[in-house]
């Protein structure tokens, strides 16, 4: 088991204070759900756990080592932001090939793509575009992954499926996932942590997510 803790995030913009000593710990075999209203604070987490974005305070530790740029280390750690991140030029088989990903299990999850392989990726819908860069990220060789709003402009029956590729990949690494589709984020995480005001609330069940103000579950 591997153990990623990010430990005493204090964030402020000029006199804003975004973040206040905030603790989020994930550990591989486990999604862990973060919740919180927009504006809360989310992609700010997330960016200074992937060390995108410099706080004023953090401890960002890899079985409790302390790492202080994960981005780059891609075997340690991976980040879906909410924008697309694959260059516009690659086909879909340059981006399997170089991220190693087997297309033909790909293509057995989601068929409709599988005339696609020479594509580029430009030519692909936004949910399609968003739907490969999350599958890309998942099946990659890390030991976790961050993903921000990974069901944004994926159908319906696709966002089913990617759930339970979510589970089985949970086997493999662990897995911090942010969306405002929130009831997807209590399908499936295996604790959820709620930003509020600045701070982070372990949450034992929904009626507790209710109690925190985020939503009427």
């Amino acid at each position: 088991m591997h153990k990623l803790e990010a430990d005493s995030i204090t964030l402020h913009f000029g006199l804003k204070k975004i973040l206040s000593n905030v603790y989020v710990t994930c550990q591989t075999g486990h999604i862990t759900g973060l919740l919180g209203k927009n504006g809360s604070g989310k992609s700010c987490l997330l960016n200074v756990i992937y060390g995108t974005l410099q706080a004023t305070g953090k401890s960002i530790r890899f079985n409790n080592t302390v790492v202080s740029s994960p981005y780059k280390n891609p075997r340690l750690l991976l980040y879906l932001p909410q924008f697309n991140f694959i260059p516009k030029g690659l086909t879909l088989k340059q981006i399997f090939s170089h991220y190693t990903i087997n297309f033909a299990e790909f293509e057995n999850h989601f068929p409709e793509l599988g005339i696609k392989y020479n594509t580029g990726i430009k030519q692909l819908s936004g949910g399609y575009t968003r739907l490969v860069e999350l599958y890309i990220l998942l099946k990659s060789n890390t030991r976790f992954v961050i993903l921000d709003e990974p069901f944004t402009h994926i159908m319906p029956l696709h966002i089913e499926k990617i759930k339970q590729i979510l589970l089985q990949e949970k086997q493999n690494k662990g897995i911090i996932v942010t969306d405002h589709m929130y009831k997807h984020i209590t399908d499936i995480a295996d604790n959820i942590y709620v930003l509020s005001n600045g701070k982070t609330h372990l949450t034992n069940n929904l009626t507790d997510i209710e109690k925190l103000g985020y939503a009427r579950l």
